[in-house]
């Protein structure tokens, strides 16, 4: 090894290093690309929040394209998006479903009767096991599904009015024109 080499090496391996650094600046830490776009929602079948005896299933929602957003009553940012989701229901585009996540029945209850209920329903997810399916590693985390019971967009943390008006609504007016009931 020559001895410029030997002295330029390591600066050479810094400079590269201060750039993916300096690259990691611009980017939004809510993009995380999720393994499970374009596939499958993952199977579930679980019971209504406020129905213990009803079951729901992801298959229930075939032909349609809807939303599931994972939300919990401990969750102080799902406290941010919610009135979110209470005025963007009023419009009716498109069904929205509630996942209780890791929460008591009774709590998740009066917390959709304190703050108002977006959802068309909400399942109850009391261990998390569907939200683990779902790669849900944060709440609210928010998934829409299409026609086919294909995930294609995940939302993680939560909506934003930007993001609603950007991302989501164009996408659903998208995947509603291509399911054909639009």
């Amino acid at each position: 090894m020559s001895k410029y080499l030997r002295f330029l090496l390591p600066l050479f391996i810094f400079l590269g290093l201060v750039g993916f650094l300096f690259k990691g600046l611009f980017l939004d830490p809510r993009e995380v690309p999720s393994p499970l776009i374009d596939k499958p929602a993952p199977a579930f079948s679980l019971s209504l929040l406020d129905k213990p005896d009803t079951t729901f299933k992801r298959d229930d929602m075939l032909g349609k394209v809807w939303l599931l957003n994972v939300f919990a009553s401990w969750c102080v940012a799902c406290r941010e998006e919610h009135p979110l989701l209470v005025e963007f229901s009023r419009s009716k585009m498109l069904p929205i479903y509630g996942l209780n996540y890791k929460d008591d029945r009774a709590a998740g209850m009066k917390w959709l009767a304190t703050f108002g209920n977006p959802y068309d329903g909400s399942l109850f997810d009391h261990d998390g096991k569907v939200g683990i399916d779902y790669g849900v590693y944060g709440v609210p985390e928010s998934f829409l599904i299409d026609a086919k019971g294909v995930i294609r967009y995940k939302q993680i943390g939560p909506f934003t009015p930007e993001a609603i008006e950007t991302k989501l609504i164009p996408l659903v007016q998208q995947l509603k024109k291509e399911a054909g009931n639009v």
